[in-house]
């Protein structure tokens, strides 16, 4: 039986997010016994209040199963709930023109998706994108020695991280 646990409320909708995407959830009860399936113990205040902060509504699966399910301009409003969760950085490795962040487990999506959206409205200015697996997100730099000082700036506008334990590695890079 998986153990219970107190999450960080980003990670926890990160999950909800997943969960949703995946077509899983059907009722809000639903979400709860997902949630502690995955480790996050919740009420159903709590599962509601992160189905409304993720934007999630009532719909249709193709199978006409009632689901909740994100907004066709998912990117949009996870950004708009969500700007930079500093909470999901759990530690950045750099090299040449490339950062990598590593998440809880379900938060690199939702992180990179904050990521684009500060990169968009002009913060992290020397991001060309990112790619986002289940729990590391790729950065890649305008410059090819950019990594290690792209890193630096997501570090400087995500400040003050709350835990001690997160931290920044840099492997061969000049900058």
């Amino acid at each position: 039986m998986t153990e219970l646990r107190r999450g960080s409320a980003s990670a926890r909708r990160a999950k909800v997010v997943s969960l949703v995407q995946g077509e899983l959830v059907h009722s809000q009860s639903d979400l709860v016994k997902l949630l502690a399936k995955a480790g996050f113990e919740v009420t159903q205040a709590t599962a509601s209040r992160d189905l409304e902060d993720i934007g999630a509504f009532r719909g249709r699966s193709k199978d006409g199963a009632a689901i909740y399910q994100l907004p066709q301009d998912e990117a949009q409003s996870l950004s708009r709930v969500i700007s930079l969760p500093s909470d999901l950085i759990l530690s950045i490795d750099s090299s040449a023109n490339m950062a990598v962040v590593r998440t809880p487990p379900g938060g690199a999506q939702l992180l990179a998706c904050a990521l684009d959206g500060a990169r968009s409205h002009g913060q992290l200015g020397s991001l060309i994108g990112t790619v986002a697996g289940d729990d590391t997100v790729l950065l890649i730099s305008k410059r090819s020695a950019g990594g290690a000082a792209l890193a630096r700036e997501l570090l400087k506008i995500t400040s003050p991280m709350k835990d001690s334990h997160k931290k920044i590695m840099n492997r061969g890079s000049n900058s």
